[in-house]
């Protein structure tokens, strides 16, 4: 009966960040890309969008307790990944405004993956050399890197296999990343997936904490109430909208 406990907390979990996952897509559409138009994002007619919320409750599944742990780079298992994905971060992100937009993700090793290896690999031996010099420098807390990589490859996954299933038994190609900048598949690109990394990590360290403590303050009662309230309408318009159209 545990699970029946904590499932209001999961529902109104997964229906703020889908409200927030639909928030971003309508404002993105809306004033940083063209047409600039305001568009309701998704299957729904409400504002809600369910692959925001199930990303959201399967990250803090996987990262909850990582996260309230200490992770320093005194050790070669943080450090290592700490200094690779931040070094490629700032020169892939060089490279895009730089240079004529490459869409080709092969295309975009072929011409600069020497640089970008040389740059890990110099970076990471200052890095390392300095760690061991330098005892502050040892004992910082990379965390909120290690979640950002584990975020990156999390919810560019689950991107691409949305995109695929929603492509393959519905038929609609809901986005298209044909024409950016490094797109696998036209399924998943370089700039969405670094911005649900930084949204992603933003939203664990900042929002969930208000989340958590909102749902603390809530009596189980309001929370059945609540949860109550929300579900009907989304299921009802998820049947018009999914299952009789």
């Amino acid at each position: 009966m545990k699970i029946l406990k904590k499932f209001p907390n999961i529902y109104i979990t997964f229906c703020i960040y889908a409200l927030i996952g639909w928030l971003y897509e309508v404002l993105w559409l809306r004033f940083a890309v063209e047409p600039h138009q305001w568009i309701n994002r998704g299957v729904l007619f409400g504002p809600f969008l369910p692959i925001y919320g199930f990303g959201m409750l399967l990250l803090l599944f996987i990262l909850h307790k990582f996260i309230k742990e200490k992770h320093t780079l005194e050790k070669n298992i943080y450090l290592i990944p700490s200094v690779l994905i931040v070094t490629t971060f700032i020169y892939t992100t060089i490279i895009e405004y730089t240079v004529p937009k490459i869409y080709n993700p092969l295309k975009y090793l072929t011409n600069y993956g020497i640089g970008l290896l040389i740059a890990n690999i110099a970076v990471l031996i200052i890095v390392k050399i300095l760690t061991k010099k330098f005892k502050q420098i040892k004992n910082i807390d990379v965390t909120i890197v290690l979640v950002f990589i584990i975020i990156w490859l999390i919810t560019t996954a689950l991107e691409y296999i949305s995109h695929y299933f929603i492509d393959t038994f519905s038929h609609k190609i809901l986005w298209d990343y044909s024409k950016d900048f490094l797109n696998v598949n036209r399924r998943i690109n370089w700039d969405a997936s670094r911005n649900f990394a930084i949204g992603g990590t933003i939203l664990l360290y900042t929002v969930q904490p208000l989340i958590d403590k909102l749902l603390d303050k809530l009596s189980d009662k309001k929370k059945y109430i609540i949860t109550l309230i929300i579900s009907i309408p989304m299921l009802i318009d998820f049947i018009i909208r999914v299952i009789i159209k």
